[in-house]
């Protein structure tokens, strides 16, 4: 049988040189590799309390709405600014090429709310930081961040101290 890594194409050089890139579209096009990668994030979550799965768009939500509703949980989408209608919470963050904001309804999160956070890649960690960072200031907390896959030669763990963080498949390079 094969492994969850073994779906993930590496490719080389993109998107510029010297890069390589997992890509996990065939993760999601294979249905035994999709199922791994659903099974696994359940797996990680299985001895977790919590109430709702988030997922930034929009990898998050192709991993986070299948594990949400296994679990019985409700999902809630982070989106890229301006996408959300109604009264949203924002939050920036820096990127290596400028500067983005995210977006969760302001309904979405109650004081004491506790949610776990599911996503495709773990790289420099600013994503996952804004979200718990989001979070919290609407008064709930993030118990776990789940990532496919986590470039460990980019340090993104470091961004996210005191967060359990669980992952998939590791590369050690970037």
């Amino acid at each position: 049988m094969k492994q969850l890594a073994d779906y993930i194409i590496t490719i080389p050089d993109f998107p510029k040189e010297g890069i390589l890139f997992r890509d996990i579209t065939n993760v999601v096009e294979q249905a035994d590799g999709l199922r791994l990668a659903i099974d696994g994030f359940i797996k990680e979550l299985e001895d977790v309390d919590f109430d709702y799965v988030i997922g930034p768009e929009a990898r998050g939500f192709i991993f986070g709405v299948p594990v949400a509703y296994a679990m019985g949980k409700g999902f809630i989408p982070v989106r890229k600014e301006g996408k959300l209608p109604g009264k949203t919470a924002s939050m920036s963050y820096e990127l290596e090429y400028g500067i983005a904001t995210l977006e969760i309804h302001r309904r979405s999160i109650k004081p004491g709310d506790k949610v776990v956070i599911v996503d495709d890649l773990l790289a420099t960690g600013g994503t996952t930081e804004a979200i718990i960072r989001l979070v919290e200031d609407l008064g709930g907390q993030v118990v776990r961040c789940c990532f496919l896959i986590e470039l460990k030669g980019l340090k993104g763990r470091d961004k996210l101290p005191g967060t359990s963080v669980r992952t998939l498949v590791a590369y050690e390079g970037a």
